[in-house]
């Protein structure tokens, strides 16, 4: 007995300590690039970090922080991307996937091809075709809504105050809903039919199977859609950067490119740390919501 206890645990120090060296790459990655920048991040958010000054000033960065105005505003912009692209990414992927999923083998992989092609588009090439759609003068909304009589005169979609943020956040839209489509797919397809069969016999209705069935099978699929598309919106900022560079007069400066602004512009490295941190913090927060949430909707 002795000898066996002595040899399983020989066998499982082996299997542990194999699948730690086959781990070890993406820990070193994962520490290196991942944790060791979050702690100096952290560390340099507490100092006055320039090409020409580095001295301590404690929490004066995060003081200054909260009393900037634009960066109020880009907080503002930031939320309302959030607020508006992350329940309608959700709704619309699922919506969508509800339908694809029933197709046949070969109508669902186009849709899902046709909806997924966005997410792998560069989006740099995205951006330029967007950008030209919203051009004032030869893009394709100002001549499709004049040829229609919808509006009389030629509409300057990024570069009003108005439209500008409304535009980010559709072009955000189409190019989310890629993945949580394809995972939404496969969620769908995955749920016990043998269930879905009995309640159809019991004479449930389409709603109450979804809802009684479905969506408790595809909560943690729900959970993880969330959890992206939300930190996807909070640093948004390839779009802002190559479209309207926080403008018009910061109405779509987002916190993610007011850090660039000010970290790579002003070279005010420990001011951008701290609202890293701070970004970092509110996104930890809505994940923890969300998580919560979407537990207790799973228990109930």
């Amino acid at each position: 007995m002795g000898n066996s206890l002595k040899r399983n645990r020989v066998l499982v120090w082996r299997e542990t300590r194999a699948a730690y060296l086959f781990l070890l790459p993406a820990l070193i990655f994962f520490l290196g690039f991942v944790i060791v920048p979050m702690f100096l991040c952290l560390f340099y958010s507490f100092f006055n970090y320039t090409m020409n000054d580095f001295s301590f000033v404690g929490l004066q960065n995060y003081v200054e922080m909260f009393g900037d105005p634009i960066f109020q505003k880009a907080l503002v912009n930031t939320v309302i991307i959030v607020v508006v692209a992350v329940p309608t990414v959700t709704v619309f992927s699922l919506w969508v996937a509800s339908a694809i999923y029933k197709m046949n083998a070969f109508s669902r992989a186009f849709y899902r091809c046709v909806f997924y092609l966005p997410v792998v588009t560069g989006t740099v090439a995205v951006s330029v075709v967007w950008k030209w759609m919203f051009n004032k003068y030869t893009g394709l909304f100002n001549y499709v809504l004049n040829g229609i009589g919808v509006i009389d005169e030629q509409i300057n979609w990024l570069g009003d105050e108005r439209t500008a943020l409304a535009c980010i956040i559709l072009i955000l839209f189409t190019t989310s809903i890629g993945q949580p489509i394809v995972l939404y797919v496969a969620a769908l397809g995955n749920v016990d039919t043998t269930l879905v069969e009995a309640s159809e016999v019991d004479g449930a209705t389409k709603l109450q199977t979804f809802w009684k069935i479905k969506w408790p099978s595809i909560m943690p699929t729900t959970l993880y859609i969330l959890i992206i598309t939300t930190i996807n919106s909070f640093q948004c900022y390839a779009l802002i950067q190559l479209l309207t560079s926080g403008g018009p007069n910061h109405a779509t400066d987002t916190i993610m490119y007011y850090i660039y602004y000010q970290a790579f512009k002003l070279n005010r490295y420990g001011y951008g740390n701290a609202m890293g941190i701070f970004l970092a913090v509110v996104i930890a927060i809505f994940s923890l919501i969300q998580f919560k949430v979407t537990n207790n909707g799973k228990n109930d």
